[in-house]
């Protein structure tokens, strides 16, 4: 299997949550396999205190989970975590960091990072919204499928906090509603057709 220009081809998984959040990234990352070429970056929208993440989830994931920081590159296999009150960009094949543009109110970092990657990001998009109050993320799912992105949405009786999957419903560009562990394969589907697919191809 040749590699070609790895540095921004891999698809993103970015998994943005809130209340409720931490029960279906648990099920989402034990049903993942560790190799499968993705980088998976969990966009959770609290803002009040320190995100905790980056402690709790090693425990169900052989992959590396780290917490981003400034200009930390993009890696395939690695779960990252987006740090409390930051909103978080892509340039160049890594994270950016900026100060929170809506500090009042629910914050829209979901769709802040979504938008940023169909500017920034070479290779596949995987929108994947789960529990959480209010609507963040839905205002970017339509541009995702726009640059050929694959959009899913939790269950809402699997979801802990139905509103935010039921926000990204309501836009009409979702193609899968799933349970966290349905998610999960259905992932593993699009990463393994990506790598069945030339890089020139699209």
């Amino acid at each position: 299997m040749k590699h070609k220009h790895m540095t921004k081809s891999f698809p993103i998984v970015c998994v943005g949550g809130s209340a409720g959040g931490l029960d279906a990234y648990i099920r989402l990352l034990k049903c993942m396999p560790a190799d499968l070429g993705v980088a998976i970056v969990i966009v959770n929208h609290i803002t009040l205190f320190p995100t905790q993440l980056h402690e709790v989830l090693p425990r169900f994931t052989s992959m590396p989970v780290e917490l981003i920081t400034e200009n930390l590159v993009i890696e395939p296999n690695h779960v990252f975590i987006i740090p409390a009150n930051r909103d978080l960009h892509v340039e160049e094949g890594a994270f950016h960091l900026k100060p929170i543009s809506k500090p009042r109110g629910w914050p829209d970092v979901i769709t802040v990072f979504l938008k940023s990657l169909t500017e920034y990001w070479d290779g596949k998009l995987i929108a994947v919204i789960v529990s959480g109050y209010d609507g963040d993320g839905a205002a970017a799912l339509c541009g995702i499928k726009e640059v050929g992105g694959i959009t899913l949405a939790q269950k809402l009786s699997t979801a802990i906090q139905p509103d935010m999957p039921e926000s990204a419903i309501d836009t009409g560009c979702i193609d899968f509603v799933l349970s966290p562990e349905d998610i999960a394969k259905e992932i593993v589907r699009i990463a393994q057709r990506e790598e069945d697919t030339p890089a020139s191809a699209h």
